[in-house]
């Protein structure tokens, strides 16, 4: 089997990459751009057969070059919510992989790509219908007009086509993205730096650091990723989370809990982080507001209606496998400026 991930050096495609090697897959193509170059590391111990700068694959790919391809994971696009260009956005988000759907339709090419929860924006129920469709950005926006093609594509498909709409992914091999990175790693670099995390106060009617998210495990995202390789007759676009939402207080529990145990110290309570200032609120930022999704989690029905029924780990599970991983690097993430 042949395979592509594009985003390859990205947090998503790099852990897809790993896990694919594991799965005992080697042939398979990276493609990303490695402008910032430190994003090399996240290729470091996989095993593939070549690789292409996107500038040059998306050309060569739709020309046929590359010979016989069976799947390509398309993981690579503009992820930054804040970035405010909307011709860059669409370009990278939209058009490329449009492009990437013809090319992979009339090569006999399986094409599975990140979508984004970020579709739903202000929704309040967060199941794959249009009704429940609001991005706040263009970046959501850009996402829902790519599942929008393939929506009318659908009953006429040929090869599978598979859109995941990932909600809050959070794990290992994430420490390039700056701002952009989970909570979870932010809050690693704040509590291993500074001594405490910190949390947006009260806002939208949740008390403070009582927002609610869908945190996903990146090894769950995989997971399921490769439940639809070995899957190829099933094709939809499907919501990706674990289907529980919890709160940030969780997460910043669970990352001060396991720096803790990994200094042998014992674990406390919320309550009793907070009281040794461990955690702490913050005014919630005037720049957010009325732009900020208080409650995310997806409704996984139709996911578990192909069949899937592979588990999730909750956000204690993964916080500690995740500092496992961390404290198994070099040095601590640093703390980086970025919202909860």
């Amino acid at each position: 089997m042949r395979i592509v991930v594009t985003g390859a050096a990205g947090m998503i495609g790099s852990n897809l990459l790993h896990g694919l090697n594991a799965a005992g897959v080697d042939d398979v193509i990276a493609v990303d751009d490695l402008s910032e170059p430190d994003k090399y590391r996240n290729l470091l111990g996989a095993r593939i057969s070549d690789y292409f700068d996107r500038s040059e694959f998306y050309g060569r790919f739709g020309r046929g070059e590359l010979g016989r391809v069976d799947a390509v994971f398309h993981e690579g696009a503009c992820s930054d919510t804040m970035q405010h260009d909307g011709r860059y956005m669409l370009d990278n988000n939209y058009r490329c992989s449009k492009d990437l759907l013809d090319a992979c339709q009339s090569q006999g090419t399986r094409l599975l790509y990140a979508s984004s929860a970020a579709v739903y924006g202000d929704s309040t129920t967060f199941r794959e219908q249009r009704p429940y469709e609001r991005p706040l950005n263009v970046y959501g926006y850009s996402k829902l007009l790519f599942d929008e093609v393939v929506r009318r594509r659908l009953p006429h498909v040929g090869p599978q086509v598979v859109g995941l709409r990932y909600f809050n992914v959070y794990g290992p091999r994430e420490q390039h993205k700056g701002r952009m990175a989970s909570v979870a790693f932010h809050h690693f670099g704040e509590f291993a730096h500074g001594g405490h995390v910190d949390l947006f106060g009260a806002y939208g009617g949740y008390a403070a650091g009582a927002q609610l998210r869908d945190f996903v495990f990146v090894d769950d995202v995989v997971a399921v990723n490769l439940w639809f390789l070995e899957h190829p007759d099933r094709s939809g676009i499907f919501n990706l989370g674990t289907g529980c939402a919890q709160p940030f207080n969780d997460v910043a529990h669970a990352v001060v809990n396991a720096v803790r145990r990994r200094r042998g110290e014992p674990a406390l309570t919320l309550a009793e982080q907070v009281a040794q200032d461990l955690v702490r609120y913050i005014p919630f930022p005037q720049a957010l507001v009325g732009k900020y999704q208080c409650h995310t989690q997806a409704d996984l029905g139709a996911l578990r209606g192909t069949g899937c029924a592979l588990p999730f780990v909750d956000v204690a599970t993964g916080v500690r496998r995740y500092a496992e991983w961390l404290g198994a690097s070099t040095a601590p993430p640093a703390a980086s400026p970025g919202a909860p």
